[in-house]
């Protein structure tokens, strides 16, 4: 007894040792906790279901209609619970930062930019998480220049790394006076919000750090001083801009939290030692690099070229409905390389 008092004393003297394991215990709970209550409730509609059986109840009766919504609800549970097993990443669990840029092709791929980041934040709403602008940059006739998404949601970043990539649309161009077909490029880049317990080394001579007058939408307060921040980590040529904040502090603060982010992604592939980097600096924006097509003209498909899972519900798609099919698919695709 007395050598459990002392180990539980010890446990508690250390608390921030003591905060991660309950952190950690919190996450197993989490992680057990749905799978015993789908086994429950599985073993319970079971039981329903003879006891119909035995009674002879018929197909169609009230009680048959809701054992089959029920058994329809526990499918879905299925599904996603398999999604998240396959997330077993340090990171997988944690918060995300998006980024968005357009490739070249002015207006034409700016627009697309803002289409891919109108689906995320649908697919994120959808999924119930919290969605926050760091940064959008608008286009100079239509669109986006760049955009940075914080999404705050239990494994969104294992979730939207499988977004990582340059996406492709193929569409008759609203802006062509002519109705041609165009071809636009945007990529997209995921990275984990990293922890300040998590050690990132940024070297101050490492930075450029630019101040410059805010534009665009945010008020008279934001569009009338140098609130805006442009961060240039030179060895990595990563770059990160925030003007959504009047004060030029806290916009200086959230760009740095996300180059801690992106400098830590780069860590974590290194670690990995990936056979492609997904920094969108280092892929061309073109063609050949594309991890997925959207194709509105001559006919409905969106394919992903790394599974080759496709659909021609282009516009569910677009609307978020049907991006976790995309994303369970890489996921397998994933374990299968393990």
């Amino acid at each position: 007894m007395l050598e459990a008092k002392t180990a539980e004393g010890d446990f508690w003297n250390n608390q921030e040792s003591a905060q991660k394991a309950l952190q950690r215990i919190k996450q197993i709970s989490n992680t057990t906790k749905p799978w015993n209550d789908l086994l429950r409730d599985i073993s319970d509609n079971l039981e329903m279901a003879e006891l119909l059986i035995s009674d002879g109840a018929s197909d169609t009766g009230s009680e048959a209609v809701e054992l089959t919504r029920l058994v329809d609800e526990i499918e879905a549970r299925l599904e996603k619970l398999e999604t998240h097993s396959m997330l077993s990443g340090e990171h997988d669990i944690a918060n995300c930062y998006l980024q968005i840029h357009p490739g070249a092709g002015g207006t034409e791929s700016c627009d697309w930019a803002q289409m891919l980041m109108r689906m995320y934040v649908r697919w994120a709403e959808l999924k119930g998480f919290r969605v926050s602008e760091e940064d959008i940059q608008p286009g100079d006739e239509a669109g986006i220049k760049s955009a940075t998404l914080y999404i705050e949601g239990e494994y969104a970043y294992g979730l939207l790394k499988a977004e990582s990539g340059v996406h492709r649309l193929v569409r008759i161009s609203p802006f062509d006076a002519n109705k041609r077909r165009h071809t636009s490029f945007a990529s997209v880049f995921a990275s984990p919000e990293v922890e300040d317990d998590v050690v990132v080394e940024i070297k101050e001579g490492d930075l450029r750090i630019d101040r410059f007058r805010a534009t665009g939408p945010g008020g008279q307060g934001v569009n009338t001083t140098d609130s805006a921040v442009r961060i240039t980590h030179i060895p990595t040529r990563i770059v990160v801009t925030c003007q959504n904040e009047r004060s030029q502090h806290k916009n200086l603060a959230i760009a740095m939290k996300v180059l801690r982010s992106r400098l830590y992604q780069l860590q974590l592939e290194e670690k990995e030692r990936a056979l492609a980097a997904l920094e969108a600096g280092k892929k061309d924006i073109a063609w050949g690099s594309q991890i997925r097509s959207y194709v509105f003209q001559p006919y409905t498909m969106v394919k992903d070229h790394r599974t080759d899972y496709e659909t021609g519900n282009i516009q569910a798609m677009m609307n978020g409905e049907l991006l976790d099919n995309f994303i369970a698919a890489y996921l397998k695709m994933q374990m299968k390389k393990v």
